[in-house]
């Protein structure tokens, strides 16, 4: 039979910490929305596993392996049987530059694994797929939205008591804009609120393939570039709205789930090389050029290292990405450390024919934007111009080339075991 145990701890920095997420001088926090959660879910049937939720934009992949190795360390499993998925909220600290509070991560979430083991059930579970219009798709031209909230719910076998909800969900976690300094877990955390208020259980939320998916509803006293246009509605109560959105139509599901203890559960990772080329000169001063002029960014330090990577002889990167899988029974996450846009996630649908195959960004890590082939043509933040801010923590700074996506796609749908 399925067990399940589950722990949560409370993450939020106590003292004014450095942001990560928007590209501003002055990043200090001021102050608390609603406070950051670590949680922690261990399931056991042949095999135990761990899947983690942080409030964060995401670690980068070394950072989140050391986290897995410790939360191993604890239940006695190997790192690819941890999965660690980030809300990609704009609002948390940066991990990176903030070691003390990294490592505060680290004993809290290690602590909250031996937690939940300690606590085993034996649990039942369902699930089913609700449709939300909680995302807007931000590229020019761009309409394809994943509006899949994938809904998994486990009750206590012995008494029917509702234990733990996963809702997984596709928009940016950047509802409270770049003049908001306030730590937050973003809508993530109102959804989590709301549910759990109403289902009596706690509430993991997972996030999909975003990238290119920024909120519909968000707070701001601007209108940024990610929220231009008529889809798009600016109110004082916007994460509330993305909350409520979701709830009702979670609850129109719900009734439909049936719920089973004879089920498989797997979590596994398989690995692939992905590369990315060194751009001439030439490109990348354009690339500069162009990311000043419509963002403001400075690409100084990125030209600086371009220049250097080919002084040095270097032509192209190269990356070894790991695919993760959870599943249970026909409900699978299917997750990479990328900023997936949400192509990838309709894609392996239709390849799959399982509307419960969900792949998903930000997990295990966040190391870039991965844009559809297509996209490249219409270049932009998503496929060029984050890099001049970030290549630093990617070590990488170009994005994959053109056809990697589509390579990374077959490969995530290929490798889903035939038993999951």
């Amino acid at each position: 039979m399925l067990k399940l145990g589950y722990e949560q701890a409370d993450i939020t920095p106590t003292e004014p910490t450095e942001l990560v997420g928007f590209y501003r001088s002055d990043n200090v926090s001021k102050g608390v929305q609603s406070p950051l959660l670590a949680q922690v879910s261990v399931w056991e049937e042949e095999e135990r596993c761990c899947l983690i939720t942080v409030d964060n934009i995401g670690f980068m992949k070394n950072m989140t392996d050391l986290l897995r190795k410790r939360v191993c360390q604890v239940l006695g499993v190997s790192k690819e049987k941890v999965m660690v998925c980030f809300s990609h909220t704009h609002a948390a600290p940066n991990a990176d530059s903030e070691k003390p509070y990294f490592e505060l991560i680290c004993e809290k979430v290690s602590a909250a694994a031996g937690q939940a083991m300690a606590d085993l059930k034996p649990v039942c579970v369902g699930y089913e797929n609700a449709e939300v219009e909680i995302g807007v798709n931000r590229r020019p031209g761009g309409t394809k939205v994943d509006k899949r909230a994938g809904i998994l719910l486990t009750r206590e076998a012995k008494t029917g008591k509702n234990h733990l909800l996963l809702v997984r969900l596709t928009a940016h976690g950047n509802v409270l804009k770049a003049d908001n300094y306030r730590i937050s877990p973003d809508y993530f955390g109102t959804v989590r609120e709301v549910l759990q208020e109403q289902y009596g259980c706690p509430v993991m939320v997972l996030q999909g393939a975003a990238g290119n998916i920024a909120p519909k509803y968000f707070d701001s006293v601007n209108i940024p570039v990610d929220a231009r246009g008529p889809a798009f509605i600016r109110s004082e109560d916007a994460l509330h709205k993305m909350a409520e959105e979701v709830r009702k139509k979670i609850t129109e599901r719900l009734i439909q789930i049936t719920f089973t203890t004879d089920t498989t559960v797997r979590m596994y990772s398989k690995e692939t090389m992905l590369f990315a080329d060194i751009p001439s000169s030439e490109v990348a001063e354009r690339i500069a050029s162009e990311a000043n002029q419509f963002c403001g960014i400075d690409g100084t330090e990125w030209l600086a290292e371009v220049r250097r990577l080919h002084e040095s002889g270097v032509r192209r990167q190269e990356e070894c990405a790991e695919v993760q899988y959870f599943s249970i029974g026909d409900w699978c996450l299917c997750g990479v450390p990328y900023e997936l846009m949400t192509e990838f996630a309709l894609d392996g649908v239709e390849r799959t024919g399982n509307g419960s195959f969900y792949i998903n960004g930000y997990t295990n890590g966040c190391l870039s934007y991965f844009p559809i082939a297509e996209e490249f043509d219409k270049g932009g933040y998503e496929v060029y111009w984050s890099m001049l801010i970030y290549y630093k923590y990617f070590h990488r700074v170009f994005p994959f080339e053109r056809e990697s996506g589509e390579e990374l796609l077959h490969f995530m749908v290929e490798n889903v075991r035939k038993d999951c």
